[in-house]
């Protein structure tokens, strides 16, 4: 679903109920995560998200792993966009980044 002016943009992210917020809470209410980033690659129509997800539920856990449990947090909010792509590190995995950045 692409929107092709502001208000059809409003209208989809209203409609869909999905924002940076409440995939950021939901994140942190059920994996405990400790730092998340939310950008919204669609413009502002909330089709099209990109995140940094950083939580300790994830050590010792592979990329796929991390992933299943990202997506079953989100199941419902998922299910409502276009595209989503997480980005999972444990705290020690995000320090090790931050300080090589």
């Amino acid at each position: 679903m692409s929107a092709r002016t502001d208000v059809e943009a409003s209208r989809a992210q209203a409609s869909s109920g999905v924002t940076p917020e409440s995939l950021k809470s939901t994140l942190e209410q059920k994996l405990g995560a400790t730092h998340v980033e939310i950008v919204d690659m669609s413009g502002g129509c909330g089709q099209m998200f990109e995140a940094i997800i950083v939580s300790p539920e994830f050590a010792k856990k592979t990329t796929l792993a991390r992933h299943r449990l990202v997506n079953a947090a989100l199941k419902e909010q998922i299910a409502a966009i276009h595209a989503w792509t997480p980005k999972c590190h444990t705290p020690e995995e995000w320090e090790k980044k931050k300080a090589g950045a």
